[in-house]
């Protein structure tokens, strides 16, 4: 299903897209060595509940997963890459954590994901990972607009992740959202410019580049969810909800401090 909003909806969305920012700002700013991974998915559900929203997350239950899902956030730390469950885990110096979050709040969801290294120790590889997940993101949003399709998108995507050296995975990637998490269109992290559904206004993406070091290969964990890289390496993982607009694209999932 490919779901076009109204301007009341979009409104709406507008909303949903400043909280899901909003508060995972207040996570990554509390995310520090010796956090618990269990804490992070308190404090999430917290500021779920608080701002009168729903996760989407608890009851989510895929072909893919071992579910229900049964947690408010995902938490990937280091070589997990994404559906991270959270755990009993404390945070280490140096530990490459994103946190990706999905909620809906008056019937229209948004979907963001951020990645961020724990502490004072900054290892250059983890950084770099991180940058080329936005500088990625950013050339997605870039391409976006009406009239544009979804390969144009893709494409865009994959040329700053392939330009920086990384293996790109397509089994997971960009999807539609609106009154449900994961729509059509499938977005993937790479592709030929020209090809695919064509955007329109109204219609909400949330694109996701993410990238292993060293590999395209994913192994899952025996919790059902996590996902690794098949060698360990590290990973990193940038998402926005974005809709398309008149004449472009206007990223939703901002911090209201950072919006214009």
């Amino acid at each position: 299903m490919i779901e076009i909003l109204n301007p009341s909806d979009l409104l709406r969305a507008k909303d949903t897209g400043a909280l899901v920012a909003d508060i995972l700002q207040t996570l990554k700013n509390r995310s520090t060595v010796g956090t618990n991974l269990l804490e992070i998915d308190r404090w999430a559900q917290s500021m779920i509940i608080e701002a009168g929203a729903q996760s989407c997350y608890v009851d989510y239950e895929p072909s893919f997963g071992r579910g229900p899902f049964g947690h408010h956030i995902c938490t990937s730390v280091n070589d997990a890459v994404l559906h991270g469950l959270p755990y009993d885990y404390q945070l280490a110096d140096g530990d490459l954590l994103s946190l990706d979050l999905a909620v809906c709040l008056g019937g229209v969801v948004a979907d963001s994901a951020i990645s961020f290294v724990v502490g004072d120790t900054q290892p250059p590889e983890s950084v770099e990972l991180i940058n080329a997940t936005e500088r990625a993101l950013s050339a997605g949003i870039a391409a976006a607009g009406p009239g544009a399709r979804i390969g144009d998108i893709s494409h865009a995507i994959g040329s700053v992740l392939s330009g920086a050296g990384y293996p790109i995975n397509t089994e997971f990637g960009g999807h539609g959202v609106g009154s449900t998490m994961h729509q059509e269109p499938h977005v993937p992290n790479t592709g030929r410019p020209g090809r695919g559904y064509r955007l329109r206004p109204g219609l909400l993406l949330a694109l996701e580049p993410w990238v292993m070091a060293d590999t395209a290969r994913l192994v899952t964990d025996a919790d059902g969810w996590t996902l690794r890289s098949a060698t360990g390496c590290r990973t990193a993982h940038s998402e926005h909800t974005i809709a398309i607009t008149d004449d472009g694209a206007e990223i939703l999932t901002l911090p209201r401090h950072a919006r214009p």
